[in-house]
């Protein structure tokens, strides 16, 4: 019988991100997606759009599918997600392996983090990638997700979720993965707080910045699988 794999996509993004890297792993997996709330045209509530509960949205998703304990591959915030949610109900998750996924959330991190969230700037700078968010999530308006996200992370900034406390308490195999010119992740500060983990590995992916689809698809998949394996 395949073993489950759920898939968590990243900030400002949907399932759809993540779909390419779901037909690759289909052949071996029972693989599963879906968009946080506030993405991909999901209704965006203020009181439901914080990591905790996207952590619970991992939870309540798990449970609703009648999935066993899951292995989940997170990319970016799908990762933070997917570690918060198996620190707030041990047993969730199987394994789980992040790629890009910021840990070092400070007032002074979401202050650097939010200023790209500039809606003028963005259409200035990335005018077809403006396009893409609108026409991605809609028919949440646009400024509506960018101000949802940086209260979302000035928040974790404030208050972080998985502090080196709560990491330490982490009973799930994880595999932590930057990409060496990942500036938003960090290696070092990825790093940093993997060595808080009991059970993790980490590694750097060279010549490799955050974005997903800048990543190396084959190395990505044989990583998600090797450790699947590993974990199992």
């Amino acid at each position: 019988m395949k073993q489950s794999l759920l898939l968590l996509h990243g900030a400002l993004a949907c399932e759809a991100q993540v779909k390419p890297l779901a037909r690759e792993l289909s052949a071996h997996y029972n693989v599963h997606t879906f968009s946080f709330s506030g993405h991909g045209g999901r209704a965006l509530q203020q009181d439901g759009f914080s990591m905790q509960s996207f952590a619970t949205e991992v939870r309540e998703f798990v449970q609703e599918q009648g999935l066993p304990p899951v292995h989940v591959f997170g990319y970016s915030m799908g990762g933070y997600a997917a570690l918060a949610a198996a620190a707030a109900t041990p047993g969730l998750i199987r394994s789980i392996t992040t790629l890009g996924t910021k840990l070092d959330w400070s007032p002074a991190t979401a202050a650097l983090e939010t200023r790209m969230l500039d809606l003028d700037a963005m259409r200035a700078k990335v005018p077809q990638y403006v396009a893409q968010l609108e026409q991605q999530h809609a028919p949440t308006p646009l400024p509506d997700l960018l101000a949802a996200t940086a209260t979302m992370m000035r928040r974790l900034g404030t208050a972080p979720l998985l502090t080196p406390a709560v990491l330490a308490t982490l009973d799930v195999p994880v595999q932590v993965m930057v990409g060496e010119l990942d500036k938003t992740a960090g290696v070092d500060a990825s790093r940093h707080f993997t060595d808080h983990m009991t059970h993790a590995t980490f590694e750097i992916l060279m010549n490799t910045p955050h974005p997903l689809e800048r990543v190396n698809p084959d190395l990505l998949v044989n990583r998600i699988a090797r450790f699947i394996e590993t974990a199992a």
